[in-house]
């Protein structure tokens, strides 16, 4: 009982129910996925100023397409590690309704 409580723990942060859930990440994950939102932020602010300063449709779409691609990609890189981690350890201890969220959250990936 004890190893699941501290498994809970560090992958919901809680141990009540999985209300807010929490996964630890390393400094080198973190960074890697800072850097990809402020891409992506910075790919929305050249389509702010785009808009700002008339440019062709076409354009602008074709930059909303790249700012689209980047985030699935993104979700991609979560989910993957959702998988490896969080999911992994819950099917471990048992818990195979983990399997109907991760289908609930591909269903929302798409």
């Amino acid at each position: 009982m004890e190893e699941k409580d501290s498994r809970h723990m560090n992958c919901c942060g809680n141990d009540s129910g999985c209300r807010y859930r929490s996964r630890s990440r390393s400094d080198e994950e973190k960074k890697a996925l800072r850097s990809r939102l402020n891409r992506m932020i910075g790919q929305l602010g050249g389509i702010s100023s785009m808009i700002d300063d008339d440019r062709y449709c076409g354009d602008v779409l074709i930059q909303l397409s790249a700012v689209m691609s980047a985030l699935r990609s993104f979700g991609s890189v979560i989910m993957k590690e959702h998988l490896k981690t969080c999911v992994a350890d819950e099917i471990k201890n048992g818990e195979m309704e983990v399997i109907d969220e991760v289908m609930e959250l591909f269903g929302r990936l798409q």
